[in-house]
């Protein structure tokens, strides 16, 4: 690797060989050797940067909640309609590493641990994955595209729980788009007031 490359390039080098390895051999083969393979450079690079292994992988959840694009699913509040919208967020988030994300997060016990500090509470990227959907219902919900009572944060978890779901087995293939909006459209179908 060249020297005076930039840290936040080598970041990023890192990040995205973690979540092809990731994506490819699973949360068991991913390690800060198969990572720096994977990236093209010498280990020491990632404990340059990185305290350590779990670390790394700390701040690589994080950098990945922080693209979640929650800012893109509320701004499609009122536009469309819910359920097409919300498809395709969901789609988009599982069709993502997100899956493969939260497989990590529950073999790794440390990860999980250090990302307790920050997320103390459910699994993060679905406890943030959650959030984004349940603002984006309150802001349809307050456009009046869904019922007055509809309960945004017991519709968002259940929208989240349904959508890891179909996605969970990230070897096969993915669920047609009809059967992610068929699952949006039934778990919404008692709260929405038009479409």
């Amino acid at each position: 690797m060249p020297t005076g490359v930039h840290l936040r390039d080598v970041r990023e080098q890192l990040f995205d060989a973690a979540e092809r390895v990731l994506l490819r051999d699973g949360p068991s083969e991913l390690t800060s050797r198969a990572v720096t393979t994977e990236a093209g450079c010498a280990k020491g690079v990632l404990h340059r940067h990185f305290p350590d292994f779990d670390g790394f992988l700390a701040e690589l959840v994080e950098d990945r909640i922080a693209r979640l694009g929650h800012t893109a699913l509320r701004e499609s509040a009122g536009t469309g309609t819910v359920a097409d919208n919300l498809t395709e967020a969901l789609t988009s988030l599982f069709t993502s590493v997100a899956v493969a994300m939260v497989s990590l997060i529950t073999f790794r016990d440390e990860l999980r641990a250090r990302l307790r500090r920050t997320h103390p509470t459910g699994v993060p990227l679905l406890t943030e994955a959650t959030a984004m959907v349940a603002d984006y219902l309150t802001a349809e919900r307050d456009r009046g595209r869904l019922k007055e009572n509809a309960d945004v944060h017991t519709l968002a978890p259940t929208l989240i729980g349904a959508a890891h779901l179909l996605f969970a087995d990230r070897k096969g293939t993915p669920p047609e788009p009809e059967a992610v909006h068929r699952m949006v459209t039934t778990t919404l179908a008692g709260v929405l007031a038009r479409d």
